[in-house]
């Protein structure tokens, strides 16, 4: 990776953009110094064939020419251009070289379309998916949605953060597979939540709101996907002007409080609760968890791409194990160093997105903008923030 991309196509490495003058030289040389019998047209015939898919249009019609006049030029110098081989070995150069004209076509075509392609992605994704802002009711926040496959925008975690009468809320959660059908869930459980967030006077009323979209979306479905469809969610509430967290649970790995002194809390539910979506395997009262998000404070969701991605040897990655004991910034600053220590753990072998929302409760007389600070070490021993 890290070839920059030109227009409708793709910047080869250097020694990919100079092979095929190597295999006209190479040829040549081979030619000159081995007997009639032995041919070198192999050399020549690959070298238009190796430009097509990585070079322009006239490149690889240079190359063509360029190999086509060698062997041409072979055949004069050692007075066998009138002999049925000759004909037969230019021809075939000739044809090769035709071919690869035709190929780096069809390759410009489909990089043109995979470009137009990524860019309705980025467009979708920014429609269904969009960055919430960076400062909301006072508080600092940073989101970050990390595919597992190269160029892949669009795929079934999702987050969103929402100012509302009764505080900022958030969510984040996984929907269950792949594809057009989690896009669609997706879209689902945002449109729900956002009109859920500004009218439910509780935590617990926006999840049933939720439970009651997927319900509803679950009916549109076929057989399979009515039974087995679900999401794992988080949703979170953190009211204007007061220093706490309440949070909702359902089913989704535990969110953490990193605090001003490098303590980390992990928020365990006091109950568990089953997935959203799967309302018709068990019904109860949701109960919001409350817990302390004093000044200094930032509060981090996460989807399994995080806590699932594992190294070489099958270890999970421990996001509460891994950042404990660490001062950042803000939440973009965490997210950076996140993303990275991630990529580092699973040496880019990542097999699942990642959906990264982290939200910051400042200091007092903190700035909007802060000064980037490097990421360092707490002090060891430091005592855990009181609750």
């Amino acid at each position: 990776m890290g070839h920059r991309q030109q227009a409708g196509g793709y910047s080869a490495p250097r020694i990919v953009r100079v092979l095929p003058t190597l295999m006209i030289v190479g040829g040549l040389v081979f030619d000159y110094f081995t007997p009639p019998r032995f041919t070198a047209v192999p050399f020549f015939a690959a070298a238009p064939l190796i430009a097509a898919p990585f070079s322009s249009w006239i490149a690889t019609l240079l190359t063509g020419i360029a190999a086509t006049l060698s062997v041409l030029g072979l055949r004069y110098y050692n007075e066998t251009v009138s002999e049925v081989t000759s004909f037969t070995e230019l021809f075939t150069v000739l044809t090769v070289a035709g071919l690869a004209l035709l190929i780096n076509r069809l390759v410009r075509l489909s990089r043109e379309r995979l470009a137009s392609a990524r860019v309705i992605a980025e467009a979708a994704q920014r429609a269904v998916l969009p960055a919430p802002a960076a400062r909301i009711a006072g508080l600092h926040i940073a989101a970050r949605y990390e595919a597992a496959q190269a160029d892949a925008f669009i795929g079934g975690d999702l987050f969103a953060v929402q100012d509302t009468p009764f505080g900022v809320r958030l969510v984040v959660g996984d929907v269950r597979g792949k594809g057009l059908e989690a896009v669609e869930t997706v879209a689902v459980i945002l449109g729900a939540f956002r009109e859920a967030a500004e009218q439910e006077g509780s935590l617990e009323g926006v999840a049933a709101r939720l439970e009651r979209a997927l319900a509803r979306e679950g009916t549109r479905r076929d057989e399979l996907d009515a039974v087995e469809g679900f999401t794992t969610a988080v949703l979170a509430e953190i009211p204007h002007g007061e220093g706490v967290l309440r949070v909702v649970n359902r089913g989704h790995p535990e969110p953490l409080v990193l605090y001003a002194d490098g303590d980390v809390d992990i928020l365990e539910p006091t109950q568990a609760a089953l997935p959203l979506g799967m309302g018709e395997l068990g019904a109860w009262p949701d109960r919001s968890d409350a817990h302390p998000l004093p000044p200094g404070a930032t509060l981090l969701l996460y989807t399994d791409g995080l806590s699932e991605a594992r190294d070489a040897s099958g270890v999970f990655y421990d996001p509460g194990e891994r950042l404990a004991g660490r001062l950042f910034p803000g939440p973009e600053e965490l997210l950076d160093v996140l993303v990275d220590d991630v990529r580092r753990h699973t040496r880019g072998g990542a097999t699942d997105d990642m959906a990264l929302l982290a939200v910051s409760r400042p200091t007092e007389g903190q700035p909007d903008r802060r000064r980037i600070v490097p990421v360092v070490r707490a002090l060891a021993g430091s005592e855990r923030r009181s609750k």
